[in-house]
């Protein structure tokens, strides 16, 4: 069975010149941070764009923002949640009360909700404020 050679994503010409570079630990330590935040796979390519000045993007994650994405998808499926559990709810109060026990719990589920509407607005409204403060970073 013949054994095909896997060409590799490195250039044409082979590279054979070594440089090596020593750092105090405090300077590895920013050295490894900025390579880290460069999102360059490898340190040789990190070396080499800061050496031939090649640009590369720096990549940031604010925590705080993806907190708030996270909490808001959790707090979205908790009110589709609630959506199916008021039509349920309303199925069950039609065909086991009834008309007038049904509506004044009807009364109850309807207060409720206005309330919940406008905690959801209340959502809307923080969401787009926090992404007017966001869009300007």
């Amino acid at each position: 069975m013949k054994m095909k050679k896997i060409s590799s994503a490195r250039s044409k010409e082979k590279t054979e010149k070594r440089v090596s570079v020593n750092f105090t630990p405090t300077e590895y330590a920013h050295f490894l941070t900025m390579k880290e935040e460069s999102g360059v796979r490898s340190l040789s390519l990190f070396i080499k764009a800061r050496v031939f000045n090649e640009t590369f993007r720096v990549i940031k994650v604010d925590r705080s923002l993806l907190d708030y994405y996270q909490k808001l998808t959790t707090l979205y499926g908790q009110f589709r949640s609630v959506g199916v559990n008021y039509n349920q709810t309303v199925v069950a109060m039609k065909s086991n009360f009834t008309e007038k026990k049904a509506f004044a719990m009807l009364a109850k589920l309807e207060k409720l909700t206005l309330e919940l509407a406008i905690i959801g607005g209340e959502i809307v409204q923080l969401t787009r404020e926090f992404q007017e403060k966001w869009q300007h970073r």
